[in-house]
Parts: C-alpha cells; structure tokens; sequence
C-alpha cells in the first residue's frame, strides 16, 4: 500500500525517497570483489561496466564514446546537439567554456549555447559522427527527442547506429506533436531494426506502457544533478529516484510476467555522482545508470572540466546551468571508472566501489544485487 500524507484539507501526496534516504543492508554473507561482475546485456549488446554517458555536448564526443566503449560502457551522442550541427564542434565548446569561466554574466553561456543549437542539423555531419565512433568497434548509440524522433532516425539509422536512444524529461509511450499527430512508440519501434530505449520515467505505469511499447530498455528519471534546473525552480517536476526506479522494477517484473519472460532494462537516470549512489541505484532495481557530472569530470571529456545538461540548450526554457566538475589536473577516465583512487568520497573508482558493495553484501552478479535488503534512514 502506498504510504499517503495529508499535505492539506482534500490532499495528499505520496511519501516517496531519494537514493540519499536509503541504505544497502548486507547479508551474513561476503565475497572477494574479484569474483564479482558488472556485465550486463541490452539486447544483442553486451557491456562489461553497467554505465551511459548523459547525451550532452559537455560529456559524448565521438572520440568520448569511443573511449568509454572500449572501457566497457555506451557513451549516447545527442542527435541533436552541436555535432550534427558544426563542423568545428570543439571549438565552440571552447567558446561556451570560456563564457562560463569569465563569470561576467551567468545566462552569457547560456545564450550562446541556444544560439548554437539554432543552427539547422546537417545529416553529413551526424553521420560522419556515428561512423566515427561504429569504425572504432563500439556500440554505437544516438539519441533523440520524441519531438524529432520520426525526422532523424531514418538518417541514424542508415549511418548505423545499434542503438536508438528515445529520451526527454518526461516521456509517454504517445507523444501529441504540434500539428496534433502523435508518436506512437509502439508502432515506431516495431518499424524500426535497431533497439530503442526510452525515457525518462517517475512511475510503474508509464514504465510499464513504455515497456508495452517493445523498448528494450527504460530510463527512469530526468538526469537530476546539480546544475539541474527541471525541478524546483523551472517546471516543478520531481523524481524522487530511489521509488522511482524500484516502480519501474516492479513494471518490469509484472511485464515479464505478462509476455512470459520479456525482460526490459530499467535504467536510473540521476541524482547518481559517487559510487554509493550507484551501488544504491542498482540495489532499487536498476540494470544500470546513466551518469553526467561524474564521467564529465574526465581529462577525457569534451567540457574541459564544465557540465551542461542537454535541456540547457533549449530554445524557450533552458532547464541547466553550467556547472564546474573539475579544477586543476582532472583525472582519467580510467581513474574515474577503476581507479586508482585518492578521492575518500567516492567521485573516482565509480565501477570499484560497485563492484565492493556487491562483494560485502554477498552478491557476485547485478541481477543477484537487485535482492540486496534496503533500509530507510531516519
């Protein structure tokens, strides 16, 4: 039963919680992190590290999303961002970096950001982007708006990409478009040869339309962080992650029920910046996580130590700031992901501290972990 407070005369609201108010209980049982593992598969792909890249300019170049796939995680090009739409992609990050560290005028790096993000989106050029990274021998992933999704995916996918990632703030399995017809997602991805994974998602039944739909995979969340504006302060909206990820893990386990054993992803999508956080993620039900500020922290990453949210671009109603990650000498991603680590809070070895978790609890694999016994805090 849903625990519902009275919040006034005539209305309540559920009590919900943050990954922060829980905790992982472990079992009477340990392991040796060695003999654990964090493989996971999405659909005919299999990755060795249970992690996307948030599908920011800041974070998913070509040559980002060909690093982290080596390491073993899926690095997301927007399909809409700048590198469908300028040739010199890495100079004008520069140029938005440049804005934000001179701190004269905070919206300064936004405007030139929406202005970027008004140049037409040039096919070539996106193209050119997928094939970079397809060349290299990764899983090739792209994502789109469910505004834009008809228009672009037929051009992705005859660059060849392997997966198509479907994603906005908040997602329904029909999208109303302007002119009043809508994206069916479950006639859309039955036309289409490659996976989808959609999302975000806050609740059991819209993760379980989205899973009715035939994804492979849901995003459960918004990419909630820091510098993230979508909730209190721009549209209000919410996702408290640690009950939302465990509703779309019931959608899950009622769908499998429903098709006789269909298994859909279920991918947490914020308020996930150190490796508890995601221990935390994967111990409410999720497969694995998307990350932003973390990964973006990276020599590696595009942003030069800045992160920006894809939203923060938008046209009419920029939903994220410019957020410093970095300063100094930033790390590897390989320090990020494995270590080593001088970092005692948990921002570096993001996939050891994982792997430590499932091992002090008893658990060798991701699906075992999803068992693990929780608690409330306070």
């Amino acid at each position: 039963m849903r625990d519902l407070v009275e919040i006034g005369m005539g209305r309540s609201a559920r009590r919900t919680y943050q990954l922060a108010d829980i905790d992982i209980v472990p079992s009477r049982r340990t392991r040796s992190s060695k003999e654990v593992s964090t493989a996971w598969q999405l659909d005919a792909y299999r990755f060795d590290l249970p992690l996307l890249a948030h599908p920011t300019d800041a974070l998913v170049s070509p040559a980002f999303a060909i690093e982290l796939g080596k390491r073993g995680g899926l690095g997301v090009l927007n399909g809409e961002g700048l590198w469908g739409r300028h040739e010199d992609v890495e100079d004008k990050i520069a140029q938005v970096v440049e804005l934000a560290e001179s701190d004269v005028d905070p919206s300064a790096a936004i405007r030139l950001l929406q202005q970027l993000h008004a140049a037409p989106l040039r096919p070539e050029l996106l193209a050119a982007a997928v094939a970079q990274v397809r060349d290299a021998g990764v899983t090739t992933a792209v994502r789109v708006s469910p505004q834009n999704a008809r228009t672009l995916t037929p051009e992705l996918v005859k660059a060849g990409i392997d997966l198509l990632v479907v994603h906005g703030t908040i997602i329904s399995a029909e999208h109303v478009a302007r002119d009043g017809e809508p994206l069916n997602l479950k006639t859309f991805i039955a036309e289409l040869d490659v996976p989808v994974v959609a999302g975000g998602v806050s609740d059991h039944r819209t993760a379980l339309h989205l899973m009715r739909t035939g994804a492979a995979g849901v995003i459960v969340g918004y990419g909630s962080a820091e510098g993230v504006t979508t909730s209190g302060e721009v549209l209000g909206i919410g996702v408290p992650m640690a009950t939302a990820i465990a509703d779309a893990a019931a959608a899950r386990r009622d769908y499998l029920d429903e098709t006789g054993g269909r298994y859909v992803h279920v991918i947490a999508d914020g308020d996930i910046h150190t490796s508890g956080d995601l221990a935390k993620a994967i111990a409410c039900g999720a497969d694995a996580a998307v990350l932003g500020t973390p990964l973006a922290a990276a020599a590696e990453a595009p942003g030069k130590g800045w992160y920006w949210p894809s939203v923060a671009a938008h046209p009419s109603v920029p939903r994220g700031s410019l957020l410093p990650v970095a300063f100094g000498d930033r790390p590897s991603l390989d320090a990020v992901l494995a270590g080593p680590s001088d970092d005692p809070f948990g921002s570096l070895n993001l996939v050891g501290g994982l792997r430590r978790s499932m091992a002090k609890s008893g658990y060798s694999d991701l699906k075992e972990f999803q068992k693990v016994g929780l608690s409330v805090q306070g």
